[in-house]
């Protein structure tokens, strides 16, 4: 099994420190925290479990929109309402969030795993990454850097996968095969690539 390099010192703590602040504020110009995706919570897009299927989780904040389950989504009396959550970025994520966007819905914070901040192994039988659905485990996606059409795989097959150092994604292109991109560069082209591949 290959797993991530042993320098968690302050990866995680820094993922975390660097959420505040990265996107427009909500009320009162606070940024919303990540929530925790445990708990049976199903996703948005495809209304499968939270953290059961492996690859990359992430959530979206909004605005002024309240964002409706497309498969029943199980919501907490205590989970904002203003949020919705994936358990694929490629299948789930980021088309969900373009058609909201297209629809005039403006995203307050947008968290996705952070692949530097948590142990990871990828065994040469399944090649899935883990699905992590602790809050300390998102990072927000505009600070990212993600690898695209790599080796990895995730609940759904293709995944994008993200690290908050440019280094473990350049380093896990190189080993697992694939390309570093930036969030800006994250569009219906590249989404619809990945799928195909």
């Amino acid at each position: 099994m290959r797993s991530r390099r042993r320098f968690m010192s302050g990866a995680a703590a820094a993922g975390v420190l660097t959420i505040a602040g990265c996107m427009q504020g909500g009320a009162g110009g606070q940024t919303p925290d990540p929530i925790d995706l445990s708990g049976q919570k199903t996703d948005f897009q495809g209304g499968m479990v939270i953290g059961d299927h492996g690859g990359p989780n992430g959530q979206i904040f909004y605005a002024d929109t309240e964002p409706q389950p497309r498969q029943g989504a199980r919501v907490a009396d205590d989970v904002p309402d203003n949020v919705a959550w994936f358990h694929t970025l490629v299948y789930g994520l980021f088309p969900y969030h373009f058609e909201m966007r297209d629809n005039g819905a403006e995203a307050t914070a947008i968290y996705v795993t952070d692949y530097s901040a948590i142990e990871w192994e990828l065994s040469p039988e399944s090649m899935t990454m883990p699905a992590p659905t602790a809050p300390e485990t998102f990072a927000d996606a505009t600070e990212l850097t993600y690898v695209a059409d790599s080796d990895a795989r995730g609940g759904m097959g293709a995944v994008l996968l993200p690290f908050s150092d440019s280094d473990d994604a350049a380093q896990f292109s190189s080993e697992y095969n694939g390309r570093t991109v930036s969030y800006d560069e994250i569009d219906r082209t590249l989404i619809a690539g990945i799928r195909r591949g």
